[in-house]
Formats: structure tokens, C-alpha cells, sequence
């Protein structure tokens, strides 16, 4: 197994579109590495070029310390899942998972222990001899998987493997992926995905993509606890934080803002004198919102009732805001529709934002 190093990595077209720049990233050997973004910020391409499917246009990368831009991709020891399962439909899953071996010319005893192997590690036994199409989604990208195990990589990279199963089968094949890494701790992967559950439920680290580069380097929660800016704090986490503008009239190791609508919000987030008068985003998630006794961080009529059992989420737009306020409160509470409600957060729940920037990484 591997580490990997990339070094001020870019990736242009043409010269001139230019995808990613500055992707300063160090992987340690046995780390499941998620890496999640909006549509277009080049994290599929990342990906590719870690596999060198992509050239790299500027910057290195190292796998164990060697540099391999030019290295073919054949030989930088690394597997790739893909979004589609491209298993071949005539070969039986034994036949499927061997191929690679095979091509090597590997012998039949190390083929057959190879897939015996991943087929025990991914429960593939009882289908060896079946072809892909007597086999569920699920099963078959269980079968890719075991592909890809039996060479023995040294990264294993995941390009949206679930992307294309429904629901039910996204949390079964989840809860698999999760088990794999944990059958193989020494393994290092690489999964690209858009969905934040399998980030959150998954990743030993997250980078969030955004803007050509990197946002947010770090565990699921801590940037879910603790995000750097704004885009990180709205991207982690849904439905996404509140950002509410205010402005700072009282600092110290707590510090209390002043809300456009006249509410008070107060957060544990130190500030100093110099800070007075900021103007500030307060930030806080819709499932740390509950009912205000005293003041209140915000104030409004509830627009949209959610009633989802466990929980009720309920919506407001405030006058002249771009989007809506949301609060997440627990039990079953589907009569809020009309009323009026006011709402704070516990200090050590409510965060700050100057120009975009947390207040907390000054």
C-alpha cells in the first residue's frame, strides 16, 4: 500500500481553461480520502489524474515517493472503480474478476486464490459462476470491486461508484464499502462522490473542491464543526447552514452580534476590541436551532412545515433575504404552518463569518 503526494498539481485544456490549480495534498497509507464538490470542480478529473487517465499540466505526484507524471497508468499500481460497472456480460464473475490476472500471466493457483479471496472479502461466493446479468446492481459493483482487489493495488480509486444504484441499495453497498476498508485497514483509497452521506459515513479525511482549488482539508467533523468559510459550511451538512448578516457589539471569549432584524445572537468564537463594528455572517445549522426563551438570533412566520417523523423542518423567508431560514426541531410538530417563531443556538453551536472567512482561523 501507498502514500501519495501531490504537489502544486494543475490541470489547463488547451492552455487556457484552466480546471484546478495550487492542489497541495498529502495522503497517508490506509486513509480513505473523499473528495466531494460542486458539478464542475474537477474532482472526477483529480481522480483521473491520480490514475493517469489525465495528464498533469503543472505540479507532481508521487506515490511512495517517486514521481509519476509520465508513468503509464498500468504501472503505477493503482485500481479504479468506475460510476459504470463494465463487467463483461458473457464472462461469469469468476471469469470477470480473473481477467486481469490472467492478461498478467499470473498462474492458475494464484488466480484462484486471488479471487477466492475477494469473493469471501465482498460474500461473492455463492455467484462466482453466474454472469452479470443474473446479478443486482448491488452485485455487480460489488463485482467491479473485486476486481480491482484481486490485483493487489496500491490505491484504490472510487469514481462514484454508487451513483447509478437506487436508494436502498446506496446504503447496503455503503455499508459494504465501509466493512472493506475495514477488512483491509492498510489499503489507501481515493473515492470521489456527490453525495454528503457517503462522505461523512465514510472518509478518514474529506477535501472539499471549489473554485479550482482547495477549500477544506479535514475529518467529517471537523468541518462540519469547525468549516473555514462559508462555502464549506453551507456545502457540509443538509439542509446547508444559516448565514444571517449582523454586526458585532460586544467582544471577548464570547462575542455578542447584532442582527439586521434586531435579534442578538451570541457565539463562543473569541474577538478582540479591534473587532467592534464588524460586520459579520452568523452561521448556524438548522438542526441547532431551537425555540428562543430569551433573545432571540432570529424571528419570522414559518412558510413551509416538513413533518418527517423523526423530525419537523421548518422554513421562513425572511424579508430581502436571498434564502430561506431553516430549522430542523426535533419530534412531530406539523401545526407550525402561519405561527410565529423565534429561534436561537447555543453559543458553542454559532459561528462567524467575516468576508467570507471564519472568524475562529483568524
Amino acid at each position: 500500500m501507498a502514500n501519495l503526494k501531490l504537489k502544486d498539481v494543475g490541470k489547463a485544456y488547451g492552455g487556457t481553461v484552466e480546471v484546478l490549480k495550487d492542489i497541495n495534498l498529502d495522503i497517508k497509507q490506509g486513509e480513505l480520502i473523499v473528495f466531494v464538490g460542486p458539478s464542475g470542480c474537477g474532482k472526477s478529473t483529480l481522480l483521473r489524474m491520480i490514475a493517469g487517465l489525465e495528464k498533469i499540466t503543472t505540479g507532481t505526484l508521487e506515490i511512495d515517493d517517486l514521481m509519476v507524471n509520465d508513468v503509464p497508468p498500468a504501472q503505477r499500481g493503482i485500481a479504479m472503480v468506475f460510476q459504470s460497472y463494465a463487467l463483461y456480460p458473457h464472462m461469469t464473475v469468476r471469469d470477470n474478476m480473473s481477467f486481469a490476472l490472467k492478461i498478467a500471466k499470473k498462474s492458475r493457483d494464484e488466480i484462484d486464490a486471488a479471487v477466492n479471496k475477494a469473493a469471501k472479502i465482498l460474500q461473492l461466493e455463492p455467484y462466482l459462476d453466474r454472469l452479470p446479468k443474473a446479478l443486482s446492481g448491488g452485485q455487480r459493483q460489488r463485482v467491479a470491486i473485486g476486481r480491482s482487489i484481486v490485483r493487489d493495488p496500491k490505491v484504490y480509486l472510487f469514481d462514484e461508484p454508487l451513483s447509478n444504484l437506487d436508494a436502498a441499495l446506496r446504503v447496503a453497498t455503503r455499508i459494504e464499502i465501509a466493512q472493506l476498508k475495514e477488512s483491509m485497514p492498510e489499503s489507501t483509497m481515493v473515492y470521489v462522490t456527490h453525495d454528503q452521506v457517503e462522505a461523512m459515513t465514510l472518509a478518514s479525511r474529506i477535501v472539499v473542491l471549489a473554485n479550482k482549488g482547495i477549500a477544506q482539508v479535514g475529518s467529517p467533523l471537523d468541518l462540519y464543526e469547525r468549516p473555514e468559510n462559508e462555502f464549506v459550511a453551507q456545502f457540509i451538512g443538509s439542509p446547508a447552514m444559516n448565514l444571517l448578516p449582523g454586526e458585532i457589539i460586544g467582544t471577548g471569549a464570547q462575542t455578542t452580534v447584532k442582527m439586521a432584524d434586531g435579534g442578538t445572537a451570541v457565539s463562543n468564537v473569541p474577538t478582540t476590541d479591534a473587532d467592534m463594528g464588524l460586520a459579520v455572517n452568523v452561521g448556524a445549522r438548522p438542526e441547532d436551532m431551537v425555540a428562543a426563551e430569551g433573545n432571540a438570533l432570529f424571528e419570522g412566520k414559518v412558510n413551509i412545515v416538513e413533518a418527517l417523523g423523526e423530525v419537523t423542518v421548518l422554513y421562513f423567508e425572511p424579508a430581502g433575504a436571498a434564502d430561506p431560514v431553516i430549522a430542523k426541531l426535533p419530534g412531530i410538530q406539523h401545526d407550525m404552518r402561519g405561527k410565529s417563531v423565534r429561534l436561537t443556538a447555543d453559543p458553542s453551536k454559532v459561528h462567524l463569518f467575516s468576508n467570507g472567512q471564519s472568524l475562529l482561523y483568524r
